[in-house]
């Protein structure tokens, strides 16, 4: 009997992604404690850009847009928010975030290890790029290591896809 597998990888869909945005956008605009701030969301490709007249307003629109993403199931792991926050620009404060597609080496690494340490024995992980691949002789062994790695604390968001 062939081995069976499943790919690990971190990918979101960019249609919700897009949703949350335009909804986080809608309740700005409506919302009476952004009134006369010039609070304003935007997609621009990769990346969800923020601009307001204050940091703390930044940082109560980039709440908002969290929130609307959670509800469209959309991991705030993909979010890579700076450190360093908002930034002043000319009389506003601007907050780019980009979106995280993809599992870094390192994270597959830990990933990997992770399998090897803890997962059930005769699993094999191999990294492919951005991805891994899981195999096994054992369909029930693979669903184990789905459950460890969904409630493992895993710096990256992680899905699961081609499980044959």
């Amino acid at each position: 009997m062939a081995d069976a597998s499943f790919d690990i990888v971190s990918k979101f869909d960019k249609q919700e992604v897009a949703n949350a945005v335009n909804a986080a956008a809608k309740e700005i605009a409506n919302r009476y404690d952004f009134k006369n701030v010039g609070a304003t969301v935007a997609l621009s490709g990769e990346t969800i850009a923020i601009k307001a007249n204050s940091e703390e307003r930044v940082r109560a629109v980039l709440d908002v847009v969290q929130t609307w993403l959670v509800k469209r199931k959309v991991s705030l792991k993909h979010l890579d928010v700076p450190e360093a926050g908002p930034r002043l620009s000319g009389k506003e404060y601007r907050l780019e975030v980009p979106l995280q597609e993809g599992i870094s080496q390192e994270n597959a690494k830990k990933i990997n290890k992770l399998i090897r340490d803890d997962g059930p024995r005769g699993v094999k992980s191999q990294i492919q790029g951005d991805e891994l691949r899981v195999s096994s002789k054992s369909r029930d062994d693979l669903q184990a290591v789905q459950r460890m790695l969904q409630s493992a604390d895993l710096d990256v968001a992680v899905t699961f896809t081609n499980y044959r």
